[in-house]
């Protein structure tokens, strides 16, 4: 199990657009992706999910990884949380 914390710089938080990309992603990916921000946890295989979260600029989130690809999979969301938030 993977454990990784981020902060969304990004003033427009996860939208559409992102979240959408996020959802492409972790699809790649046979690991349990899930994402935590305060109490909620959701998992990242709906944009639903991911936009029910609300997440904002500023906020921290946690993204839980676990499975048989659980290193390539921390690894391209790394990549993509260092996109967003750049």
């Amino acid at each position: 199990m993977i454990f990784k914390e981020y902060t969304i710089l990004a003033p427009e938080g996860i939208h559409a657009r992102p979240a959408t990309a996020l959802v492409r992603l972790v699809k790649k990916f046979k690991s349990g992706i899930s994402l935590k921000k305060g109490e909620k946890t959701i998992q990242l295989n709906s944009l639903l999910n991911i936009l029910a979260l609300s997440t904002k600029g500023g906020d921290l989130v946690s993204v839980v990884i676990d499975g048989e690809d659980e290193a390539e999979a921390a690894s391209a969301i790394d990549v993509f949380f260092k996109d967003l938030t750049a």
